[in-house]
């Protein structure tokens, strides 16, 4: 036995007494908006394959086609010899797709949140850092990695924000805002034209994570911030929307630069492997002649939050793909995600502490393969 097993144990039975035991379960996505679980296929309302692209065939081929061609691995860091023409190529192709000068790949969302934002704090000692109290845990986790302060203002709410920045940034060395696009809990959005305003006022670098936008909103899919330019740095993943694996940021070029020179995350990371690159490309080369299947996931969203509405659930101000159903206690929210199992519906209950206490909740996330009837059958099952 580890001299940890007692302690472990102890830590796992407190974890079940407060219902917020977790395990793995296997599954696999399938066609339609569909996914097979234990043997049973069930409409899929919890995966984050927005635009069904996961299963989408020319990902898979030219996932095999680069790995066949240029082999399985990357064989070492970036700096080292894993820079290939075809990740200097992608990167460009990323920069063109958000409008800025440079991207530079990430192996995942929480390494590029965990690792970009020390590197950057560390440029500016004694900064301040804003963020909205519901920006993702990996913005969290590199903030605490950095050893900077922190002032969370209440979730969007701007006015809060700029009195934070007017009292207590006064005097910084430099001011950081931090937040998501649409923020992946409550399936809300932020106003990123009053942010990059209120940035330019307080001469703050504006940090946006674009995990849940991309692909999904904005101009060809390109993320709430190419439709209000303007943000100094801009994070996304290739995981959710685009199908795929691994992240970009992008900024400017001298901001790219400062990255390969600094950040340890992407120093001391392997490149990513051909086959993860060649999905990343056919997903590029998609998603931007893909509106109407961005419109008929907004439709499917609208649908979903007035049958939610009507009987009587609260959405969290949910305004995209992503849709919350709050229902309050650990307990009550695993007993409804578990009847919904039954009548063939994957709802995933999400629970403290991923949300705050009192606010668990089924997060329904919506796919482009999804149908009015897969919709209609949900609501039924809640009526």
């Amino acid at each position: 036995m580890s001299t940890l097993d007692d302690r472990l144990a102890d830590a796992l039975g407190a974890i079940r007494a407060r219902g917020q035991w977790r395990e793995l379960l296997p599954a696999q996505l399938a066609d339609g908006g569909r996914i097979v679980r234990e043997g049973r296929d069930l409409i899929d309302f919890s995966s984050n394959d927005y635009l069904g692209l996961a299963r989408h065939p020319l990902l898979a081929e030219r996932a095999g086609q680069w790995a066949a061609t240029h082999g399985a691995g990357a064989g070492a860091s970036r700096l080292v010899t894993g820079t290939s023409d075809a990740h200097l190529a992608l990167e460009a192709k990323v920069a063109a797709f958000k409008g800025t000068e440079a991207a530079l790949l990430f192996a995942s969302g929480w390494q590029a949140n965990a690792a970009v934002i020390p590197a950057l704090l560390a440029a500016a000692p004694g900064a301040m850092v804003f963020a909205d109290r519901l920006v993702h845990a990996s913005m969290h986790a590199g903030i605490a990695a950095a050893g900077a302060r922190q002032v969370r203002f209440r979730h969007n709410d701007l006015a809060h924000l700029e009195t934070l920045l007017a009292e207590r940034g006064q005097g910084a060395a430099a001011r950081f805002i931090l937040t998501e696009s649409v923020f992946s809990m409550d399936g809300d959005r932020a106003d990123l034209a009053a942010l990059v305003r209120l940035a330019r006022r307080h001469d703050a670098f504006l940090f946006v994570d674009e995990a849940h936008a991309t692909g999904v909103l904005g101009p060809n899919g390109a993320g709430l911030s190419a439709q209000a330019p303007g943000a100094d740095l801009i994070m996304g993943t290739f995981s959710k929307a685009l199908g795929g694996f691994g992240a970009y940021v992008a900024g400017s070029r001298l901001l790219r630069d400062y990255l390969v020179n600094t950040c340890g995350g992407f120093i001391f990371s392997t490149a990513p492997p051909p086959a993860v690159l060649g999905t990343i490309d056919a997903a590029l080369d998609l998603v931007p002649g893909m509106d109407a299947e961005r419109a008929h996931l907004a439709a499917l969203a609208e649908r979903l939050r007035a049958g939610l509405g009507e009987l009587g659930f609260d959405t969290a101000g949910s305004s995209t793909q992503i849709v919350p159903a709050i229902i309050g206690t650990e307990e009550a929210t695993l007993a409804l995600s578990r009847r919904l199992a039954d009548a063939g519906m994957l709802a995933a209950a999400i629970r403290p502490p991923t949300v705050a206490k009192g606010t668990s909740r089924l997060r329904l996330a919506l796919r482009a393969t999804h149908s009015e009837a897969d919709v209609d059958a949900l609501l039924g099952a809640l009526r």
